[in-house]
């Protein structure tokens, strides 16, 4: 019995994981639709001085920010713990950094701390909240 909690346990951290090459996938691709799509319909996004608000908040911010100073960029998620709070619900921290158009590598000073609440939604985990400050 223990063995197959164990096991389902890592599939949901795999499922909890794969979001995460979601949105940067989406991101490399500047699809402010198909990012914003991996966000809960009422998300809260809070970065140094920004609060996005909803997806539609976001996928209006971040189309904007790929056509523009975000444009060509990639963004790397590093989960450093993922901890279920539920059966429905995850805690993630991330090392999270962007690649900016040009830039093999990310600029070492550029990685930043991340929390996010993801809630699984008809079987599909989503984004709830994300907040983000300096490493």
């Amino acid at each position: 019995m223990e063995d197959e909690m164990s096991s389902d346990l890592h599939a949901e951290e795999l499922a909890v994981r794969a979001l995460f090459e979601a949105t940067s996938a989406a991101w490399s691709d500047g699809d402010g639709d198909a990012f914003a799509g991996r966000y809960a319909p009422d998300a809260s996004v809070i970065l140094p001085g920004v609060h996005l608000r909803g997806r539609d908040g976001i996928r209006s911010a971040m189309g904007a920010a790929f056509a523009g100073p975000l444009k060509g960029s990639r963004r790397v998620h590093r989960p450093e713990s993922v901890r279920f709070l539920g059966p429905d619900v995850a805690l993630v921290v991330t090392r999270s950094v962007t690649a900016f158009a040009g830039e093999e590598e990310p600029p070492a000073d550029g990685w930043e701390l991340a929390t996010w609440t993801l809630m699984r939604h008809g079987g599909e985990w989503l984004v709830e909240a994300y907040h983000s400050s300096p490493g």
